[in-house]
């Protein structure tokens, strides 16, 4: 059976009402990023850090699972081979959506992270500064979002799952945040048939085989309906 790897962006989870990547002039969420998601920022003003990401989790945990998610929860419950969703989105809509092998290579809203011991743990709606961390009890709590800056998450799974992949998709993503922009020609070097969905092409949009554009809404039901009516 075929092994399929997905990527996903932020692209996706639009339609569910969660911003995109810089989305207006330069922003994100209205927000400067070197404000809100470097390590520096949150040295500088933690208190902000927070404030920013509670707004994100509180409308996150609003926000519900669109027609592109599910139809990715029916394709890996329906597809006999391996499926792996790698995702760069911090929600959880994949999970909610019935979606069981994801890696957040970005990290994930829900999750705390304690900076003195690395001890992870479920973030609760809203974080402070002065939160203690409940194994080491230091006052050095934080999202468990990765950075710019900062390592991604899921090397020792994505990569693997990369080298083997016989189908690549990439939904929703703008091809511009590496490492995941690399990802399509990692793939296709390796013999993998790629796939971009997504409102316009990508900036690596050379690197697919095979382009679909539109809303993800309408084009991943239908990509999937193919790719189980092909019994891959």
């Amino acid at each position: 059976m075929e092994k399929i790897v997905i990527l996903t962006g932020a692209g996706i989870s639009a339609e569910s009402g969660l911003s995109t990547f810089r989305d207006n002039g330069g922003l994100w969420a209205g927000n400067r990023v070197e404000d809100v998601a470097t390590p520096e920022a949150f040295a500088r003003d933690p208190a902000l850090v927070h404030a920013f990401y509670n707004a994100r989790r509180a409308k996150a945990a609003m926000a519900e699972p669109n027609a592109a998610h599910l139809a990715l929860a029916q394709l890996e419950a329906s597809h006999k081979g391996d499926m792996l969703i790698i995702t760069q989105n911090v929600d959880n809509l994949h999970a909610r959506a019935g979606s069981r092998n994801v890696v957040h290579m970005h990290g994930r809203l829900s999750g705390a992270l304690c900076q003195a011991c690395s001890h992870r743990w479920e973030a609760p709606r809203e974080m402070y500064p002065d939160d203690t961390c409940p194994a080491c009890h230091a006052p050095q709590t934080r999202p468990d979002i990765v950075w710019f800056g900062e390592v991604p998450y899921g090397a020792d799974v994505i990569d693997p799952a990369l080298a083997a992949a016989d189908v690549f998709i990439a939904i929703g993503t703008s091809g511009q945040v590496y490492p995941a922009a690399a990802f399509a020609q990692h793939a296709a070097r390796l013999g993998a048939h790629t796939i971009e969905v997504n409102l316009a092409p990508a900036a690596n949009a050379r690197d697919f085989a095979e382009s679909h554009t539109g809303p993800a809404t309408q084009r991943v039901p239908e990509l999937v309906s193919a790719l189980l009516g092909a019994r891959l």
